[in-house]
């Protein structure tokens, strides 16, 4: 591969101020890396420059107009573990109807040994405290809730994904 002509060459070339890809494109078989491998390892340093590289390049002077500044808020201390929460879509207002609508008749209200075919089955509180009861409305003819409660049991998957909360 590196033969004497070719080792010759390559000091010959290199003197010449040629880039290592045009020597390696002028001898042919070899790439750029094996080129500046050999001058490494014959320890050529010494190189003509062109006559474009010896004079140092003008710079264009900038005005201010050039310069865009973007300003950014600062940030203060420790930030990883700062919780940043982004939202893909701005939430919709919620369509269900104020709680206070809904208000349970006392006359209405049904413990768990009250309820029966004819009443809404809808729990209301905690079933640890002794405030708990269950809706007792009319359901509808096709479940166990009354009409307001079956709206919020039975939602459609579209309007599930729609609440559901992004985060980034």
């Amino acid at each position: 591969m590196w033969t004497d002509e070719r080792v010759e060459l390559l000091k010959k070339l290199w003197a010449d101020g040629l880039s290592a890809s045009q020597i390696a494109a002028e001898l042919g078989g070899v790439t750029r890396n094996a080129v500046i491998g050999k001058v490494h390892r014959l320890g050529l340093s010494g190189r003509a420059k062109s006559a474009s590289s010896s004079a140092p390049r003008q710079r264009k002077p900038r005005t201010a107009a050039h310069v865009m500044r973007v300003s950014r808020p600062a940030a203060h201390g420790n930030t990883a573990l700062a919780t940043h929460t982004h939202y893909a879509y701005e939430m919709e207002q919620d369509l269900e109807p104020d709680p206070v609508e809904n208000v349970i008749p006392m006359g209405q209200r049904r413990t768990i040994l009250e309820l029966t075919e004819d009443t809404c089955r809808w729990p209301i509180g905690d079933p640890g405290s002794a405030e708990f009861f269950f809706c007792g409305g009319r359901p509808i003819t096709t479940g166990p809730y009354c009409s307001y409660h079956s709206r919020m049991a039975y939602q459609p998957p579209a309007a599930r994904r729609d609440r559901r909360v992004v985060r980034g």
